[in-house]
């Protein structure tokens, strides 16, 4: 399973940006997905997450600013990013888990190929 991510570039403090990220192969189901980022220097972090179910979970430092959302129909995780802060500068990975085809149902956790946000004035 693969997973492309689009949609970062540079904005100015205040500003806006949505990410999304489609995921394609052999799917069965998805399970979880998740936004994840990793600044320079830093680990990898998790930005947010989002059940099959349409249940999400945020990092302290991103909510009321950033919302994950998902269509199943499309295979495809969104992340609205508003109110963007220099801090928020970093490489956005996707990532999401399930099952795919195969001789037999086998459970996967992919990762995209990450897109820089920078975040600047």
């Amino acid at each position: 399973v693969q997973l492309q991510a689009s949609g970062g570039g540079l904005v100015q403090p205040g500003g806006s940006l949505r990410l999304s990220c489609a995921a394609s192969g052999n799917i069965f189901s998805i399970n979880g997905m998740a936004w994840y980022r990793q600044a320079p220097g830093n680990q990898r972090e998790l930005v947010a997450s989002i059940t099959s179910g349409g249940s999400a979970n945020y990092a302290d430092s991103v909510k009321g600013r950033f919302t994950i959302s998902r269509d199943n129909a499309k295979n495809t995780v969104y992340l609205q990013m508003n109110s963007l802060k220099p801090e928020d500068t970093a490489v956005y990975y996707c990532n999401a888990d399930g099952r795919s085809y195969g001789w037999s149902l086998k459970t996967f956790s992919s990762w995209g190929q990450g897109t820089q946000v920078t975040v600047s004035s």
